[in-house]
């Protein structure tokens, strides 16, 4: 009985160890990511006025098309949160439910996203035109890019909790999933506020 117990005792911290390995690994990961965003955001503000003769963010952007990208982001962010305090909770069914939500949601600001993307190109306004346009779409884009990745991990993660249930593995893997994602709002609301906001009031 001894040995049984020190053998599950030294599962136990075997497992607890590899744990904090793969979050202390993933914290490092968007550790890695903040220095991306921050060279992009430090691009952008370089080039921001360099229009070349193309239009300025003052021209291009419109508020409340953004005010709505942003809602819905947020709202993500909401349901998501509400997706792991349910995971916690050990209820697959409302996890599954509000993961379904967010990824809707994400895909919702993504579709905008493209769109505006789209409209711009239309316009003869891509990332060749200009300095400050070739800054917005690398810095909005690789946004978008994370946004992507984001719904890829939300579809696998409904899939294995579906298949596999709540365990330490789907919680821990939640968790990173939200972790993932709060860090992309808040990435969005330093884009709204910079790159959006200002661009809109200062010609």
């Amino acid at each position: 009985m001894t040995d049984m117990t020190l053998t599950k005792s030294k599962r136990q911290t075997e497992q607890l160890e590899q744990t904090n390995t793969a979050v202390l690994g993933f914290w490092l990961y968007l550790m890695t990511d903040c220095v991306l965003f921050a060279s992009l955001f430090a691009t952008f503000v370089v080039l921001r006025h360099n229009t070349f003769g193309g239009p300025s963010g003052a021209q291009l952007f419109s508020l409340p098309y953004v005010l709505l990208e942003t809602l819905v982001l947020l709202s993500s962010s909401f349901t998501n949160g509400l997706a792991l305090l349910s995971a916690q909770r050990k209820q697959v069914r409302p996890t599954l439910i509000w993961l379904g939500v967010t990824f809707m949601l994400g895909a919702t600001f993504l579709g905008l996203e493209l769109s505006e993307f789209h409209k711009f190109v239309a316009m003869g306004d891509s990332w060749r035109r200009s300095g400050f346009l070739s800054a917005y779409y690398t810095l909005v884009g690789t946004h978008g890019a994370h946004i992507s990745v984001g719904l890829i991990w939300m579809v696998v993660m409904a899939l294995y909790i579906y298949k596999h249930g709540l365990g330490r593995l789907s919680l821990k893997r939640l968790r990173m999933l939200s972790l993932f994602w709060h860090f992309l709002d808040v990435v969005w609301i330093f884009i709204f506020t910079i790159v959006y906001l200002f661009g809109a009031l200062h010609a």
